[in-house]
């Protein structure tokens, strides 16, 4: 994220005297500029200017030559003789570029470096050296470390230099105590990569005076419109675009502006404040030219590139790469080129666009960059589609200063007034000689006028802004304006601007400049008629939630993704369910590369992360999608951008989507019942999972169904003899029951009789009627309680034989509940004893005996049509 120098900004933007970071931070968060952090020095003093009195060098036995140095430090910081008269401090340095007369930084005993280095006087090579001459790195403000930070060759005048006396404090002088702003930059505000943008941004939040640079650079910019038209004119290099094949018909290139500057001293040292600012951006110093391309780029928001002009073999051709090019960057890393890709080419042995000098907008290569010794340079600056230049970026996984603001937009005029500014640097400091033929191949189209009614302000917005307000906001961010007499305006947006496509830009900037805090806070008022609030599936979907929660299950939620070893955990085939799982294109984690088509996959990652923190008593649940892929759904057909879809092809789609029911699952271990004083702990087993599922039938009205069918329908993932599907009453499958088999509680580390559920909410949902249920009058009768106790085949299940004692008692039976399961060589084998605690009320007399007599015989009577027997 860019890094705000006040010093720097105050170059375009009329600043208070007394601007702190903190005001400064607050005054661009007003109009949308986030602050990130406010950036201090870790550099403490004493650190002051020193004049070396004398250095006399000393052969060391290990072949190293040292200096022994007696530096003046200012009265306040020298030694003291016998006599107390101050004497310049004794230092040993070993810094090749240390001599007698220089004025160097001195940081003395206390000091402290980047990295926590701390000063102390320390004996050395036979000396005590009582302080250290400093390099550029050791102070953090440069990567130099080849010789100390001599003052003299660090950008200072002549009188500036004369002026700096021994013990003058160096940490002000090299601006070591300035902190610095570094901001958020919103992906639509490209322009704010630049300080001409963040200076036109602090104007639009204080009203400070700002100055645009680039009009005083289009003032002396050379005028070559009509010179182009004539034959004789030789500008400095011939350019071409042959863009044939571009992303969404856009050309990859629209502006190449190029010019020549001969006889730079490509060796001069860039200037001290250009360094201090770049490094202060977080830009490290190279060299005079590569200096200057960057902080034009930071100053004015253009990306620029300088070739050896003597290198290049004319003419210059931007296109598309072909298959099977690489290129080999400036990093060192060689990249295999998309036909995606632009490039920057040339024509070496008359032989056109043969030869890349780099991947356009986002690095060169290693052909015809600036070395020490060229003399000729060509300046370039272009303007490049946004999204080739991302896609570029991203294919390679190279991201750079110039990509970051090409592929958020760059202003379309702003080219000839960047080299301007690059021009006019490299002649001052590199003794240059600047071309006034430079090549400008323009086929930039003016930005779309936007029809604005200022109505719009107010319905969109809320914000009551008179008609002159709202005018002087958009002519003051760069835009143009005609009409206005109606309240209607044609509104001309700046070139600076490409994210202002539509009147509700607009609206959103006169709410970001006006101020976001100025929008009133109004509740949207409920519709009186028409449907509100949540509808049946909804408020279905949060009983559920409720029942699971006050169950005393937690809701979490997991990522969607599963891989082979969520397969083979579930002892699942993994080549059989692959072909019907949706796979990801770009999966955020390429071990799990297809969606869920179970939550319980992903739910038992959660319950596996707890256990291994040490919680064994988990009980969570989930309500979420699940995708399941048909291999005979048609293909997704691929539609055009830009433009809605007919409806047909939105059936097309969604006849080609996956399906994607919600789904409700817990996973219940450890133990349902912790120790006490008054009882003993008892582990989870099925019967939890099964109450769990008892309870949201119970709040559905669902009247789910179980039955424990034979392994192989039931899965691989379930205990074959503790685990039951769930039915609908109709019989359709919608989940299943009970626990894990041991194979999955052992893969996933679970402990033993892991309890679970998972249900199908949509199939259950859309089976249920949102008919209002009619409620039974409270019978006034005295109710009659009895056991019954039934001997029944084991193939017999409890939900049939109660079925048959609720439909045999008929309207006279208030409840049933199964209360004893007994098997024993008593009954004999193949039997088992169901004991149920059933309670009759008569709606409309009481019962008596010979009435219960009656029931009772009727229950005997047809339950003896499953082979079962009621029990002495």
């Amino acid at each position: 994220m860019p890094m705000v120098d006040i010093d720097w900004l105050s170059d375009h933007v009329k600043l208070a005297e007394d601007l702190s970071y903190e005001q400064l931070a607050a005054d661009l968060v007003r109009v949308g500029l986030e602050e990130e952090m406010i950036h201090r020095s870790s550099v403490t003093g004493p650190i002051v200017v020193g004049y070396v009195v004398d250095a006399t060098p000393e052969p060391q036995k290990n072949g190293k030559t040292i200096n022994w140095c007696h530096v003046d430090v200012g009265d306040a910081f020298n030694d003291k003789d016998k006599q107390g008269n101050p004497v310049p401090r004794g230092i040993v340095c070993g810094a090749p570029n240390m001599a007698a007369g220089e004025k160097v930084v001195v940081t003395l005993p206390g000091a402290v470096l980047p990295g926590d280095f701390r000063i102390e006087p320390r004996k050395t090579y036979g000396h005590v050296s009582d302080g250290m001459c400093a390099s550029e790195r050791e102070l953090g403000i440069g990567d130099s470390h080849d010789g100390i930070i001599l003052l003299r060759e660090h950008g200072f005048s002549e009188d500036e230099y004369e002026a700096l006396k021994p013990g003058d404090d160096a940490i002000a002088l090299l601006h070591l105590n300035n902190p610095i702003l570094e901001i958020n930059i919103t992906p639509d505000r490209g322009y704010a990569f630049s300080y001409r943008g963040i200076a036109r941004e602090y104007h639009n939040s204080t009203g400070a005076a700002f100055t645009d640079p680039v009009k005083q650079l289009n003032r002396v910019v050379p005028d070559i419109a009509a010179a182009e038209v004539d034959p004789s004119y030789q500008p400095d290099v011939e350019v071409e675009i042959e863009d044939d094949n571009p992303i969404h018909d856009v050309v990859g290139c629209d502006r190449y502006y190029a010019r020549a500057i001969h006889h730079v001293d490509t060796e001069a040292r860039t200037p001290n404040v250009v360094r201090r600012r770049l490094i202060r951006a977080g830009m490290r110093p190279i060299s005079l030219p590569v200096d200057v391309t960057n902080y034009v780029m930071l100053d004015l928001g253009q990306p620029l590139h300088a070739y050896d002009l003597d290198k290049i073999a004319p003419p210059i051709v931007v296109r598309r790469a072909h298959e099977g090019e690489e290129l080999l960057t400036l990093d060192g890393r060689k990249h295999e080129l998309s036909p995606e890709d632009l490039l920057i080419t040339d024509s070496p042995n008359g032989e056109r666009s043969s030869r890349i000098l780099g991947l356009a907008g986002v690095m060169g290569g290693m052909y015809g960059e600036v070395t020490a010794e060229t003399k000729n340079i060509l300046i370039e600056a272009a303007h490049f589609d946004p999204i080739s230049i991302a896609r570029s970026a991203r294919r390679h996984k190279i991201p750079s200063e110039a990509s970051r603001r090409f592929e958020r937009g760059v202003d379309t005029k702003l080219q000839p007034a960047a080299v301007q500014e690059a021009v006019e640097m490299l002649t001052r400091y590199g003794s240059g000689e600047a071309s006034h033929e430079p090549k400008d191949l323009d086929n930039t189209v003016k930005p779309r006028d936007i029809h604005f009614k200022a109505s719009e302000v107010k319905r969109l917005a809320g914000l009551d802004c008179e008609l002159n307000r709202i005018s002087e906001i958009l002519a003051d961010i760069g835009c143009r304006l005609g009409g206005g007499g109606n309240g209607e305006f044609t509104v001309a947006p700046p070139t600076w601007r490409p994210d202002l496509t539509q009147a509700c830009d607009l609206v959103e900037e006169v709410a970001r400049l006006v101020g976001y805090d100025n929008i009133p806070v109004v509740v949207p008022s409920a519709p009186v008629l028409g449907t509100s609030g949540l509808d049946a599936t909804q408020r279905r979907q949060r009983w559920v939630a409720n029942t699971l929660a006050e169950y005393g299950l937690v809701e979490t939620l997991s990522y969607p993704f599963v891989g082979d070893e969520d397969f083979k955990a579930f002892g699942v085939d993994a080549e059989r369910i692959k072909h019907s799982s949706v796979e990801l294109e770009n999966p955020l984690a390429g071990d799990r590369p297809y969606l869920r088509r179970s939550l319980l996959m992903t739910l038992a990652l959660t319950v596996q992360r707890n256990i291994r923190r040490g919680l064994q008593n988990v009980g969570i649940y989930e309500v979420g999608r699940v995708f399941l892929w048909d291999e005979q759904a048609p293909a997704i057909p691929a539609l055009p951008g830009g433009v809605r879809p007919s409806d047909d092809e939105l059936a097309a789609l969604d006849a080609g989507l996956p399906e994607q029911p919600t789904h409700v699952a817990g996973i219940l271990t450890g133990d349902a019942e912790d120790a006490g004083w008054l009882s003993e702990k008892r582990p989870v087993d099925w019967s939890d999972a099964v109450e769990v599922l008892h309870r949201i039938s119970d709040r559905l009205g669902a009247q789910l169904r179980l039955n424990q069918a034979d392994p192989d329908e039931i899965g691989p993932s379930w205990h074959p003899g503790r685990s039951a599907q769930i039915l609908l009453s109709d019989g359709s499958v919608v989940g299943t029951v009970g626990e894990f088999h041991p194979k999955v509680n052992a893969a996933l580390g679970l402990p033993a009789h892991s309890a679970a559920f998972e249900l199908d909410f949509t199939a259950v949902s859309s089976s249920l009627e949102d008919a209002p249920v009619q409620a039974k009058p409270i019978s006034a009768f005295p109710p009659v309680h009895q056991d019954l106790a039934f001997t029944v085949p084991r193939s017999v299940t409890a939900q049939q034989l109660q079925d048959v004692i609720a439909q045999a008692a008929g309207d006279d039976l208030e409840s049933i509940r199964l209360f004893d399961v007994f098997t024993g060589a008593q009954l004999g084998e193949d039997v088992k004893s169901l004991a149920f605690a059933v309670t009759f009320r008569s709606p409309v007399k009481t019962l008596g005996a010979e009435d219960s007599e009656h029931l009772r015989g009727v229950i005997v009577e047809q339950a003896a049509q499953l082979g079962a027997q009621l029990r002495a």
